[in-house]
């Protein structure tokens, strides 16, 4: 059986969401992110905090200290997005590339997304997520500025294609639907991109996401 290690309120989130598209036998070994233990007043380290990104036992598992790892038959993997082009291959079925070409598209579009959006979106998300305190509306428009253009390639790759790999659902919606929902909060930057709107709305729509952010919200802070 897979073991996800992490939280619902974390980039677990878009593992979480393809382990209940793929069908796979999973299990979640909670690990809170030890900043959360802090918000609390725990301290990580103390002997009776939750198994946490600063544990010993997780550490050795993860030398990272950063959530979510995955372990699948004695192989440790680290990085969301990763992980879940992993999933997608070993469950195989329409989620997964059916060539060599497929696949490198959608290797290609998750890198895209980090290095290209998840800065920017989570920078928006984590302003919205404090209640845009004084002085963010700032921060929140130089990320909306820098998020124009790669908001652009996707506005115009989702025109010509109804998904992002395939003209189907697949892994690669699901990582990109992810990193951009950092940015959905900000409804200017959405606005200004209908095909990326309305395509993440079809994602967030599906079950498998419904399900995972019911679970998600039911998460304590």
């Amino acid at each position: 059986m897979i073991t996800l290690y992490g939280m619902y309120r974390s980039r677990a989130t878009r593992n979480i969401w393809a382990l209940e598209e793929l069908g796979l036998a999973w299990q979640l070994k909670p690990v809170i992110q030890a900043y959360r233990l802090e918000a609390r007043g725990v301290d990580p380290a103390s002997a009776g905090a939750a198994l946490n990104t600063r544990s010993p036992d997780f550490l050795r598992l993860s030398p990272a200290g950063a959530i979510p790892v995955m372990e699948d038959a004695g192989l440790i993997l680290s990085e969301s997005l990763a992980i879940n082009l992993y999933l997608a291959r070993k469950a195989g079925g329409p989620l997964a590339p059916k060539d060599a070409r497929e696949e490198a598209l959608m290797e290609q579009w998750a890198l895209y997304g980090a290095t290209g959006i998840e800065t920017d979106a989570l920078e928006i998300s984590m302003a919205y997520a404090k209640g845009v305190a004084e002085g963010a509306e700032a921060a929140i428009e130089r990320a909306s500025d820098r998020l124009r253009r790669p908001f652009a390639a996707l506005e115009a790759h989702l025109g010509a294609h109804s998904h992002m790999v395939g003209g189907r659902f697949t892994v690669a919606d699901i990582n990109m639907a992810e990193v951009v929902r950092y940015a959905q909060p900000h409804k200017a930057l959405m606005a200004a991109f209908p095909r990326v709107t309305s395509w993440l709305d079809l994602c967030q729509a599906r079950p498998a996401f419904q399900k995972m952010w019911a679970a998600r919200e039911a998460e304590a802070v």
